[in-house]
């Protein structure tokens, strides 16, 4: 395993993410305590000192069965990140409570690294109200030494991480995004990782096999990367691509068997490095990917001629953004979060099919049959 320098730690470049454990018959809510241990006591022997948990990973169970995995072992030797769950609304109303029942859970008397959890559209006026007091909150109990680092986790706009740096930046010291050679540019997260570096803050991965479909395949480009390493694996060239982004301090994953965990621990046995044209590989397969056919999606450049065409005022090229992404990812929570912060009457419901969007649209594309369809899908 090798390290990355963090302030005055160093930081196993893989970490273990605990939100796809593995459970008992497939049920999210039982994590197997006995293959958890077993993974955790493999991860410890062979270097990983950051593991990852959060309140509401495995139905509230991924804290309790990871404190009790890593009770047999001295605080000293490893490093545990938790977060506070800003994506339920109704949490705000319990910080203290919330945060004291991590700490049992996790059976620690402070954490290492703790993070507003999900920043995005949803919850960041929120998170950025000073009458709720979180951040009051966890600056004191980071005095107090029961936070040894303050940070934060977004999967909203990059927008909407400036507005959040914008007000916490002299709390923050490090930031988790969804970053992976598919989002480098479908997520928009290179932007997020320029504005990041600009500001000299590390960045966590999380997502990076994209929810292991980047562990799958290299998106049709295998035969033309395994000319330069035909033994790597897609999670390895996966991995390999993050190593190569400025900036990227820990790279979690959400191993789900001991078996990943070993691959994964092989593989990081050193810094891998991959040339500019294998990553120009990766990035292309993914573009191809993404627009393909077959993906679903929408050929949107954000050109904008559609708004102002469009009578009921709709912002058409960020709708079509999350119609994207959640045809492309066959659903998930990415877009229902950040359309719960939009107006009823901005909706892709509110599109009343006039045309005169698509009649101005250099892609050509059927925005009013889009808008039609994104509704439908979202049900």
């Amino acid at each position: 395993m090798y390290y990355n320098k963090f302030q005055d730690l160093e930081l196993s470049a893989l970490g273990m993410g605990c939100m796809r454990l593995p459970c008992i018959d497939g049920d999210d809510a039982r994590p197997d305590a006995e293959a958890v241990q077993e993974m955790v006591d493999y991860a410890m022997a062979n270097g990983v000192n950051y593991y990852d948990t959060a309140w509401g990973y495995h139905n509230g169970n991924s804290e309790t069965v990871l404190g009790k995995a890593l009770a047999k072992y001295d605080h000293k030797d490893y490093y545990i990140a938790s977060k506070f769950p800003g994506y339920d609304l109704s949490n705000f109303d319990r910080i203290e409570e919330i945060f004291e029942a991590q700490l049992e859970k996790c059976g620690v008397d402070y954490f290492d690294f703790y993070l507003f959890h999900n920043v995005c559209e949803m919850n960041i006026d929120k998170y950025l109200d000073d009458e709720i007091g979180l951040r009051d909150f966890l600056v004191k109990q980071k005095e107090a030494g029961r936070i040894k680092h303050l940070g934060f986790s977004c999967h909203g706009t990059l927008e909407t991480m400036h507005r959040f740096i914008k007000k916490y930046w002299r709390d923050l010291e490090f930031c988790q995004i969804q970053l992976n050679y598919l989002d480098f540019e479908f997520q928009d997260a290179r932007f997020k990782v320029e504005e990041l570096n600009n500001l000299g803050m590390p960045i966590w991965v999380m997502e990076g096999l994209r929810g292991g479909k980047l562990a799958k395949s290299c998106l049709g480009a295998e035969k033309m990367l395994a000319k330069s390493n035909p033994d790597w694996t897609p999670a390895n060239w996966a991995f390999a691509f993050l190593e190569s982004v400025p900036g990227v301090t820990v790279i979690l994953s959400g191993m789900s068997d001991l078996e990943q965990m070993k691959q994964n621990i092989e593989f990081f046995s050193e810094k891998r490095s991959i040339s500019d044209d294998d990553i120009a590989t990766l990035l292309t397969a993914a573009h191809f990917d993404v627009t393909g056919k077959n993906s679903g999606t929408v050929p949107c450049t954000a050109c904008k001629y559609c708004t102002t065409h469009c009578p009921q005022e709709l912002d058409i090229p960020r709708l079509l953004s999350l119609y994207n992404e959640h045809a492309y990812s066959e659903g998930g929570f990415i877009a229902p979060m950040a359309l719960a912060a939009i107006d009823r009457d901005k909706l892709p419901s509110a599109c009343i099919g006039c045309g005169s969007c698509a009649k101005v649209c250099p892609q050509q594309i059927d925005i009013p049959g889009t808008m039609k369809k994104f509704t439908e899908m979202l049900g």
